[in-house]
């Protein structure tokens, strides 16, 4: 069955953090109560739009099944891969078989994602032929570093914009271009870099710096203090 204006949303766990240096992945850390990945689905469940979540986790997580999601979309368990474009052509797959036009990829420690944000991203990529993605303009300057650690040059900014999620696409397509490319392509760090490599142009709505990924220890402490301080919209 189609499902029309419905939206299946993709959530990408299996991988490790192992940047994190902590004793578990960072989308199973605490933060005021909850996991992060409790946070990201919360997060994802603020627009009616989005009525299906499938997480692709690794096929011997230990932690998945004692997480309790408090919302009524529905969420499906599906099998990860080695690389975050493997866990998510599991999850767009799933979401195709199950009749979803769309979908709505979110990193899974991405837990201060704003309802306006994605409302934002929702609007533009289902009125876009491509669809669309969060990023920010960046703002800092950006040094080159040579094989030494040292800095060669200063790289121009201008038009250079740092993607976030959620990225929303038509979830055949995703597939396609998954599918074409290799989910072990190097070159796909994120779903629009699908799209580029097969000749199209995702939309850019800009999101907000407090939507941050937890990455290196002490993102944690940044995220739990957005979360606190902020009330999400509604």
């Amino acid at each position: 069955m189609t499902r029309i204006n419905q939206v299946a949303a993709v959530v990408p766990a299996a991988g490790v953090g192992s940047r994190m240096q902590s004793a578990c992945p960072k989308q199973y850390l605490s933060l005021n109560g909850e996991t992060v990945l409790q946070h990201s689905v919360k997060a994802l469940s603020q627009d009616p739009r989005i009525t299906h979540i499938y997480i692709a986790v690794s096929a011997d997580d230990p932690y998945f099944a004692s997480q309790e999601f408090a919302n009524s979309v529905q969420i499906t368990r599906v099998t990860g891969g080695a690389s975050r474009a493997a866990s998510v052509q599991a999850g767009v797959a799933a979401a195709v078989a199950d009749g979803y036009d769309w979908v709505a990829v979110h990193d899974a420690a991405r837990p201060c994602l704003s309802a306006t944000e994605l409302s934002a991203v929702l609007d533009g990529a289902l009125a876009d032929p491509v669809g669309a993605l969060l990023a920010l303009p960046v703002a800092d300057t950006l040094k080159r570093a040579d094989s030494a650690q040292r800095s060669g040059a200063t790289v121009a900014r201008d038009g250079l914009w740092q993607a976030l999620t959620p990225q929303v696409f038509r979830s055949r397509q995703l597939l396609t271009g998954l599918e074409q490319l290799g989910a072990d392509n190097p070159q796909l760090t994120d779903e629009a870099s699908v799209l580029e490599a097969i000749g199209q142009q995702p939309r850019l709505i800009q999101g907000k710096r407090s939507n941050i990924k937890i990455t290196l220890p002490g993102d944690e402490q940044l995220a739990q203090l957005w979360l606190q301080a902020t009330t999400r919209d509604s």
